[in-house]
């Protein structure tokens, strides 16, 4: 089928809850992909920061192929070595933490909602007769769209219609210490934030702001919540954000590049607080599915011995750098923000027409925020498809002069 056939059988049979799509894209290969039209596009979005290692990794491709020769499914009634892999893995890099296996970010976030009113119920009985279930989020925070991980992120934009959201969230401007402060009460179970904002506009958490929270929560007995469902993984040039300032949380989630484009999601909490969690408390039919997690292992590995990390750092400044000359080039762009390969611009008007107009000339980046132009590339990037898709960028931001 060609795009607009695919447009119109979409429109015929597919729930309308992404509006008109521009691209139908059938094949990628890196940071390329091509549409059913045979039309080329530089991917510089990586669906979402999905693809982490670029579109049809061969290391990322052996795992799945090797594991669907094996095994696809066995369910978690029983053991899963690929699962017990992969979880030994993130536990070993991050905090020593354990971890539940899911399909995507909401999930892991719902898991971690869970997991807090489980343990501070356990902590209740031996403590206090006061109940703690209460989740402290930021303003312009995005956790899910589940009806829980709706009420948890501090944007109206995406609840609106959706009323009435569940209780148990409350929202406080992001980077202030003493509204953190003073938000706390009788009610107060955790805090929840994302160390890097990116459908806030990729607004990083200060390193002073997440020590300060980190002190709160062990003088009142909270748990601390990172979710790095998107900012994690590689992409600021650590393994995960909260590493530039070498806070540790008690749970994170991850999501996104976990799978290397397989849908896999995990929640890892300290040991301590994950032994809340007892058999029949929480669980996920497909979650920690064989297949996805042997592609999860692929992808840490390939971090490790592709030295990702670093590349990222590199690229990071690199495409900063560049989206500096950029700022200095047009007045209408108010800010530079981001931290490695998580990166974009904000502007004086709405860049829903520049990012689209980017993608008519063959590059996917993406408007968050209403005027937020983000990049999101692959940690496999080089400088030449930087400079190909900032020249792009900058085609079509000359004609806003």
């Amino acid at each position: 089928m060609n795009t607009e056939e695919i447009a119109e059988f979409d429109k015929k049979y597919i729930i309308n809850t992404y509006g008109q799509r521009p691209v139908a894209i059938s094949r990628g290969k890196g940071t390329r992909v091509w549409d059913a039209d045979g039309k080329e596009y530089l991917d510089l979005f990586s669906g979402i920061g999905v693809n982490l290692l670029g579109h049809g990794h061969p290391k990322v491709i052996a795992a799945i192929k090797e594991q669907a020769g094996k095994l696809i499914h066995a369910s978690n009634l029983y053991y899963v070595g690929p699962q017990v892999r992969l979880a030994k893995l993130l536990s070993e890099n991050s905090f020593a933490g354990k971890c539940f296996f899911c399909n995507s970010g909401a999930e892991a976030n719902e898991a971690a909602i869970k997991l807090v009113r489980k343990y501070m119920k356990k902590n209740e009985e031996r403590r206090t007769k006061n109940e703690k279930y209460e989740i402290i989020t930021m303003e312009n925070s995005f956790h899910g769209r589940t009806l829980e991980t709706l009420a948890a992120t501090g944007q109206t934009k995406y609840q609106k219609g959706f009323e009435p959201l569940p209780s148990g969230f409350k929202y406080i401007p992001f980077n202030d210490v003493i509204a953190a402060k003073q938000a706390v009460d009788e009610k107060t179970a955790a805090f929840m934030l994302e160390p890097i904002q990116g459908e806030g506009g990729d607004r990083i958490a200060s390193d002073e702001y997440l020590v300060s929270l980190r002190k709160l929560c062990d003088e009142k007995g909270l748990l601390l919540i990172f979710d790095e469902v998107q900012c994690g993984l590689g992409r600021t040039g650590k393994l995960f954000a909260c590493q530039h300032s070498g806070v540790e949380p008690d749970i994170m989630t991850l999501a996104k590049p976990l799978g290397g484009g397989f849908p896999l999601g995990t929640m890892i909490a300290r040991e301590e607080v994950a032994a809340s969690f007892e058999p029949g408390n929480h669980a996920s039919t497909f979650g920690g599915n064989p297949v996805a997690c042997a592609a999860g292992v692929a992808v840490m590995e390939t971090i490790f011995e592709d030295n990702l990390l670093e590349k990222a750092e590199t690229m990071g400044s690199y495409l900063q750098k560049k989206l500096m000359a950029l700022k200095e080039k047009y007045s209408f762009i108010k800010d530079v923000r981001g931290r490695g390969l998580m990166v974009g611009i904000e502007l004086d008007f709405e860049g829903k027409e520049v990012a689209n107009k980017c993608i008519e000339r063959g590059l996917l980046i993406n408007c968050t925020s209403d005027t937020f132009i983000r990049f999101l590339p692959p940690l496999t990037v080089t400088e030449e498809e930087i400079d190909e898709g900032l020249n792009i960028l900058d085609s079509v931001l000359g004609e806003k002069r």
